[in-house]
């Protein structure tokens, strides 16, 4: 009987060294030295007051992470977009940080930030979180502040190493407390009339794009999850 197998020709292996080799490159993160405490997905707006009418604009979507530096002990807030991984938030948590609720809404907070890093300068910011669900939302500001309570410690802790004061200096400074500083009065009330009015502001994300609403739920968008 004829074999009717074709018969299969091996062929050689051919094997072609690269022109260069190239070593493979360690990317930092800078995050090397820091403990992620929280992440969650989440979309982020800062209120920009360079146009003529005051508007929230969309800065990105994706995970929102707070990471402690595990020799300072300091709090950041570092955000990236997705796909990109462009920051779009990154600044310390300090203690007169203050999440204040966008328009009753239980998924959405704001808070004033004096210098984020997100373009590698530092700018004082006024942002807004919102999150897809209640949970995420409370489980971000119970880690927020704590965060704060820490930076307040630390603060403390500081002045703690300053020179003890005589009995009459000391008397002296708990007679007359520190009141807050204009400016952080100034931010205090800029953050709730902001807050209170959002419902009226327009809304425009990267691309232009206009979502308007009479409802203080209605902005801004909710994130995805």
């Amino acid at each position: 009987m004829a074999n009717t197998k074709e018969e299969v020709v091996e062929s050689p292996e051919i094997h072609f060294e690269p022109l260069v080799n190239l070593p493979p490159v360690d990317t930092k993160t800078l995050e090397e030295d820091e403990e992620e405490l929280l992440k969650l997905r989440a979309r982020l707006y800062r209120y920009d007051t360079a146009g003529d009418t005051p508007e929230w604009k969309e800065r990105g979507t994706g995970e929102v992470k707070l990471l402690k530096h595990a020799g300072k002990g300091t709090v950041r807030l570092l955000m990236r977009r997705d796909k990109t991984l462009k920051i779009c938030a990154n600044h310390h948590i300090l203690p007169q940080m203050e999440l204040k609720p966008n328009c009753g809404s239980e998924k959405a907070w704001v808070w004033n930030t004096p210098a984020d890093f997100a373009d590698e300068e530092a700018k004082p910011e006024l942002l807004a979180i919102r999150f897809g669900n209640v949970e995420n939302a409370q489980k971000f500001k119970a880690k927020f502040d704590d965060a704060r309570i820490t930076a307040l410690n630390d603060e403390k802790g500081k002045g703690d190493d300053t020179p003890e004061k005589s009995a009459d200096e000391s008397s002296d400074s708990v007679e007359s407390p520190k009141s807050p500083s204009k400016e952080d009065k100034a931010e205090d009330k800029e953050a709730d009339t902001v807050a209170e009015k959002l419902g009226g502001m327009s809304v425009k994300d990267e691309q232009k794009e206009k979502i308007t609403g009479t409802k203080c739920n209605d902005s801004p968008e909710s994130a995805e999850r």
